[in-house]
């Protein structure tokens, strides 16, 4: 008998892992150019890494999924940067800011477009001029201007250096407000509760005292973050990006220039220039092996960059006097406590003393309440007795009460000769 072929089910795909939208999916991000018009677009994470050239682990400081400290970081053809809410990937012809539609950065993208469109300032050869208009253009708005002046400079911040100084005067602004809010509320609901400690009192100086260390924590990341870079001057100057891209040009051109050269040499003039080139070569290895410790050209990140420290120190100093201040009035309170607790500890020594001394009288009572047999506890016969026994008893009465009483004097005297008692 033939045998009938069962047909063999296949196995249906699995379905595809969905990929979180945080690491590797599509989010929408606002481009800005330098020159031109801003337009949104949704990319991967790898199309923003061709964009940029950053790697895989630096777009997860932009990740909103995860919780990354103010960090600040510049490499070959892009600056990281995430200052609170502020999260940009700055290069030196764009700008692309994630998440752009968050309320929060309504504020950060009117002050952007404004910088982007301000007119740069015309070149000057006057150094004094030059320091005068630094200057005032340094008092003009909320945060710190800057405007690096030199004899024949033009005082025009590489494209990437105006958008974080946006950024960073953002990031500042918006630490230092809720600073001041916290500030407004901090000390009223210090000194209620120094004039009178409740439940309620309490607790809102524990939720005040939580957003203090909290915000202390941003500002103290800022702040590190700011003098890290202060610190390392090979960071700083990694993050000249026009610099870099003008060089990098400027190279190609002079290594087409020079191919085009030695295509026209002969074979003899190539081997002389082949020896003479190591030696050059040789020659600036050395000058680079020797020039490792020159400071390199960073005056106008350094000024930038201090400027803004100056200003977010500020804003830690002031979180540090509120602190002291809680911590002025919590010493306060423990001392009001435990003076409290004194007196209470006092009250209860004497109601102690009292209590012994009124055991004392009742075992006097007591005495005399048992069923003995004497003169003193059998039924008077004449009237004459029986005013002899009220005596006797009210004698006995009042020797008990003025004893119980003296020792009680003489415990508290001693007490408070002895500096137990106040």
């Amino acid at each position: 008998m033939e045998r009938r072929q069962q047909p063999q089910t296949v196995p249906a795909p699995a379905p595809a892992p969905l990929r979180r939208k945080g690491a590797g999916g599509i989010r929408k991000w606002l481009v800005v150019p330098a020159v031109g018009e801003e337009h949104k677009g949704e990319f991967g994470k790898h199309q923003i890494m061709e964009m940029t050239g950053l790697p895989a682990r630096d777009l997860r400081v932009l990740d909103p999924v995860l919780s990354y400290p103010s960090t600040i970081l510049g490499r070959d053809r892009a600056i990281v940067v995430r200052l609170e809410h502020v999260k940009a990937i700055i290069t030196a012809s764009e700008v692309l800011v994630p998440d752009h539609e968050g309320v929060l950065l309504i504020s950060f993208l009117v002050d952007l477009r404004a910088r982007l469109s301000r007119p740069d300032a015309a070149p000057s050869t006057n150094p004094a001029t030059d320091r005068g208009d630094g200057m005032e253009q340094g008092n003009q708005g909320d945060g710190p201007r800057l405007a690096p002046c030199r004899a024949g400079s033009t005082k025009i911040l590489p494209f990437e250096f105006k958008v974080l100084e946006v950024c960073l005067e953002h990031a500042c602004k918006y630490l230092e407000s809720e600073t001041r809010s916290l500030e407004k509320e901090a000390y009223p609901a210090l000194d209620k509760l120094g004039r009178k400690v409740s439940t309620l009192n309490l607790d809102d100086v524990k939720n005040l005292k939580g957003r203090l260390v909290n915000l202390s924590g941003k500002v103290q990341k800022v702040r590190d973050e700011l003098e890290h870079l202060l610190d390392d001057d090979v960071d700083m100057s990694e993050m000249y990006l026009t610099r870099k891209l003008s060089f990098q040009r400027l190279s190609q051109s002079l290594s087409r220039a020079g191919s085009n050269k030695y295509a026209s040499i002969d074979h003899g003039d190539d081997d002389h220039h082949y020896r003479e080139d190591e030696y050059h070569d040789d020659e600036t290895e050395s000058g680079h092996g020797s020039s490792t410790y020159v400071k390199p050209d960073i005056d106008e990140l350094e000024m930038l960059l201090e400027a803004y420290f100056v200003q977010i120190d500020g804003t830690l100093n002031t979180l540090y006097h509120i602190r002291e201040y809680a911590d002025d009035t919590e010493d306060y309170i423990n001392i009001m406590l435990d003076e409290k607790q004194n007196q209470l500890l006092q009250m209860g020594v004497m109601l102690t003393t009292a209590t012994v001394v009124v055991t004392a009288g009742i075992v006097v009572v007591s005495l005399f309440g048992m069923n003995i047999h004497i003169d003193l506890m059998k039924d008077p016969e004449t009237p004459e007795m029986a005013r002899i026994k009220n005596l006797y008893f009210w004698e006995t009465t009042l020797g008990t009460v003025v004893g119980c009483v003296v020792f009680y004097l003489l415990a508290i005297y001693a007490g408070r000769k002895s500096k137990i008692l106040q």
